[in-house]
């Protein structure tokens, strides 16, 4: 069995979820640096060999009327560059703001540490595509 990797891709960080082995629970795992992208990728790829990861969900923020905008592009053009797994995009519309709510329900303060956020947001990037 295999687990499913989730990313939530930004500018500064890479927020990272992993599903369990029956790929039912999304978990939040860790956040990296986006920069230098070699460094990123490289360190995408160790943590999805750790964890015997075979497909990777990257979450495209489409806008709201489901085009893509250049936030997405940049997702799309990010994915890209990760070979050697299923790659599957993911609309990840409205995440961020459903992780600040349920970091808040959890009364963490994750105005100093955004990349909690990231975690949480590629935890609820894999929980949708695991409901499919």
């Amino acid at each position: 069995m295999h687990k499913v990797m989730a990313l939530d891709v930004g500018t500064k960080r890479i927020g990272i979820a992993l599903s369990d082995y029956l790929q039912v629970i999304a978990v939040p795992h860790s956040h990296i640096p986006r920069v230098p992208e070699e460094k990123a990728l490289a360190e995408i790829y160790r943590i999805a060999r750790e964890n015997n990861v075979e497909k990777i969900v990257v979450g495209v923020p489409k806008n709201m009327d489901g085009s893509i905008g250049f936030q997405a592009q940049d997702c799309i053009d990010f994915s890209q560059k990760i070979l050697g797994f299923d790659i599957i995009l993911e609309d990840e519309r409205l995440t961020s703001e459903e992780a600040e709510s349920r970091l808040r329900s959890r009364k963490v303060d994750f105005r100093k540490n955004k990349g909690l956020v990231d975690m949480e947001s590629a935890g609820v990037i894999l929980e949708q595509y695991l409901r499919r």
